[in-house]
């Protein structure tokens, strides 16, 4: 791989770290992951059932699920005039384990 394909899915990948940086965010990806999320018949959890599960406020959850949508980790999906978000990791693993398996390759090129 040259270097700037390197460069493009290091870049690729930036707005995974920022998103998967921040402990608020994590904790919303916890709070998703949380059983209730996956045992309902309704798939994921609206801001207001985050909100009560968290110490933050509806428009502190709203910024952080947008940042963790433009990442790719979270999805939504509207029922009537609710939005219920869910995690979505496929295409962000994808990148992840493409940039891991380009710079293990980088480490140890005799593979």
């Amino acid at each position: 791989m040259a270097i700037g394909n390197f460069s493009e899915l290091f870049k690729s990948c930036m707005p995974l770290f920022i998103a998967l940086g921040d402990e608020v965010r994590l904790t919303i990806i916890e709070v998703l992951t949380s059983t209730d999320s996956f045992h309902t018949e309704i798939q994921g959890m609206n801001v207001n059932e985050i909100t009560d599960k968290t110490n933050l406020s509806r428009p502190a959850i709203s910024h952080h699920l947008k940042i963790l949508k433009d990442a790719g980790l979270v999805s939504v999906r509207q029922e009537g005039t609710a939005n219920y978000y869910f995690l979505t990791f496929g295409e962000s693993t994808r990148k992840l384990c493409s940039l891991g398996q380009y710079l293990q390759n980088f480490m140890d090129p005799i593979q």
